[in-house]
Parts: structure tokens; C-alpha cells; sequence
């Protein structure tokens, strides 16, 4: 599963820097196994964020 990540204003973060931080921190099935860099997450028009969206969007990286 990917982890869709939108970093803060300002932040200088990579996605091969994220991905060392996750596993140095999450046992290694929690862990993602790729990291995507976003500009922002679809929200609904009550402003929660639609998870089936970036999902189906990246689901074509995570082919093994």
C-alpha cells in the first residue's frame, strides 16, 4: 500500500527520506512500500479527505 504524503510549505522532503523514516520507525508490514509526493488530498464538500481517490490514482505503482 502507498503512503500519499503532502509535506508542509516550506518543507524540503524526499520520498526515499520519508520512506527510511517510516521504516526505521514501523514494523516492516505497517511500513509502505512506496511513498507518493502530493500537492494536495481530494476532499469532499464537508472537507474529508477521499481515500478510495488517490487509491485507485496510484494503485498501478504497487504491482509486484
Amino acid at each position: 500500500m502507498p503512503a500519499v504524503v503532502v509535506p508542509r510549505e516550506g518543507a524540503d522532503v524526499g520520498a526515499e527520506e520519508l520512506l527510511v523514516f517510516a521504516k526505521s520507525r514501523l514494523a516492516s508490514f505497517k511500513a509502505p512500500k512506496y511513498v507518493v509526493l502530493a500537492d494536495t488530498l481530494p476532499k469532499n464538500p464537508s472537507g474529508k479527505i477521499l481515500k478510495r481517490d488517490p487509491r485507485e490514482a496510484h494503485a498501478c505503482l504497487g504491482v509486484d
